[in-house]
């Protein structure tokens, strides 16, 4: 099958052709028609097989020149870079269809948003956050909508955007095309889909959890971060077969942990991307990785759906993800376009239940690599692999019992312990200063002239 099997019109094979493209990718030839009829859809496939052409070709095609200003195609993506990259990847296939497309995403300035938004666009890409804030503020209506695209909803939901997201369907008019995909199928977007769609149907290419062909795993048994640390600067010595390596770790701090003890070794060789880098600096990290200026990324989970960067030879897990679906998405980042990919897992023994978790999903045991004999086996630890001490049986601990002084208690002080005596108070402080304080009192002079 080719993309001329598809039916498009002359404007999309001429953009198509501008790409190179000859044959569409199994989700986007089962999708087409599906998206085309106008009924709502699922698409379940696994990562970097060209979903958003998938969705983006069909909605194309029928969406026709319109001078109005409400958008009609509403685009949501868990991340400010794939919202960049949606952008993106739109203007090249409008690259000769008259279509105004808009990427709104926090971060940014919401006022020079609110004027892009006001001039009138057709296809609108954003994050659910800055979404919801522009239509709260009245300047982006929705009445006009059409479509509605959810892109990596799975991790929209791990990510919190679940209540959001109710938010904006509950904005949105009754009757459009509702359009999701998503790499895994988990009990949250099932709830979402009865919740929200009519009779969608579904199109599924992978299975959640089947590991791609192309993409050679092996693991590592690694006692501690410094000999991952050890191993990962042997292996980069070898830069010839690590030309494009993307590294992923746990949480903020370890990635920057980590970018501090490689920039001794591979400073600029070397960027780093997690959700504390401002905008700016994450979106040059990764260019600066997909044109090759720097040859290793380190970064979080959150960065590991939908970015598409093209020749990554090799994914490196350095620590091992708690959840096996994350494990499926980190490697999915390389191999793709049906080119050959290589992934790595660092595991210590805590994390041996994890790796546990991923072969069983994957229904296959990966291979096993002895590490080399170059690599220093370190006995320093980070503060958590530390043994944490509990001091069940201190002697210098005060114990609980009848002879330790109880809570904090003082006498009250004369002035608070004062009975409030209401409105009799004021005769016995006439009284005491000989004096009324009253100047209403009728009985003054009386009193004084006997």
């Amino acid at each position: 099958m080719t993309f001329r099997d598809l039916n498009l019109n002359t404007p999309l094979y001429n953009a198509i052709d501008d790409l190179g493209f000859t044959t569409p990718t199994p989700i986007q030839a089962e999708a087409f028609n599906v998206v085309s009829s106008g009924k709502d859809m699922v698409g379940i496939a696994q990562t970097g097989t060209g979903k958003t052409f998938a969705y983006m070709l069909p909605i194309l095609k029928n969406l026709k020149f319109s001078n109005q200003e409400n958008p009609r195609v509403l685009i949501l993506v868990p991340t400010r870079e794939l919202v960049v990259q949606v952008v993106d990847e739109i203007e090249k296939l409008a690259k000769y269809i008259n279509v105004r497309v808009l990427g709104v995403y926090g971060g940014t300035n919401i006022n020079t948003q609110k004027q892009a938004v006001a001039q009138g666009q057709d296809i609108i890409v954003a994050t659910p956050g800055r979404l919801y804030d522009l239509a709260l503020s009245r300047v982006l209506q929705l009445k006009s909508l059409q479509r509605l695209v959810i892109d990596e909803v799975d991790v929209m939901l791990d990510l919190g955007f679940r209540h959001q997201l109710i938010n904006i369907f509950d904005i949105l008019p009754e009757r459009r095309q509702n359009i999701m995909f998503s790499a895994t199928m988990t009990e949250d977007v099932d709830e979402l889909i009865n919740d929200f769609f009519t009779a969608p149907q579904k199109v599924s290419i992978a299975i959640s959890g089947t590991p791609l062909e192309n993409i050679a795993q092996t693991k590592y048994s690694v006692p501690n971060y410094y000999t991952k640390l050890n191993l990962l600067v042997h292996l980069f010595q070898d830069t010839e077969t690590f030309n494009k390596a993307l590294v992923f770790v746990s949480n903020k701090r370890m990635a920057d942990r980590l970018f501090e003890a490689l920039d001794e070794h591979f400073n600029a060789e070397l960027c780093v991307i997690h959700s504390n880098k401002t905008q700016n600096y994450r979106l040059r990290s990764i260019e600066q990785f997909r044109e090759g200026v720097n040859r290793i990324l380190v970064a979080t989970d959150v960065m590991a759906r939908g970015l598409d960067i093209d020749n990554v030879s090799h994914v490196i897990n350095f620590d091992t993800p708690d959840y096996p679906e994350n494990y499926m998405h980190r490697i999915g980042r390389t191999g793709r376009a049906e080119r050959e990919g290589q992934a790595f897992v660092f595991s210590t023994e805590k994390e041996q239940e994890s790796l546990q978790k991923i072969e069983e999903l994957m229904q296959m045991t990966i291979l096993k690599l002895e590490i080399p004999a170059g690599v220093e086996i370190s006995t320093e630890l980070i503060e958590e692999e530390r043994t944490v001490i509990r001091e069940h049986n201190n002697p210098t601990k005060r114990k609980k019992n009848e002879d330790a002084p109880g809570p904090a208690f003082h006498e009250k002080s004369e002035k608070n312990s004062k009975e409030n005596l209401g409105g009799s108070y004021k005769f016995k402080i006439a009284a005491k200063y000989k004096k009324p304080k009253t100047r209403g009192d009728k009985n003054y002079n009386k009193r004084n002239k006997k």
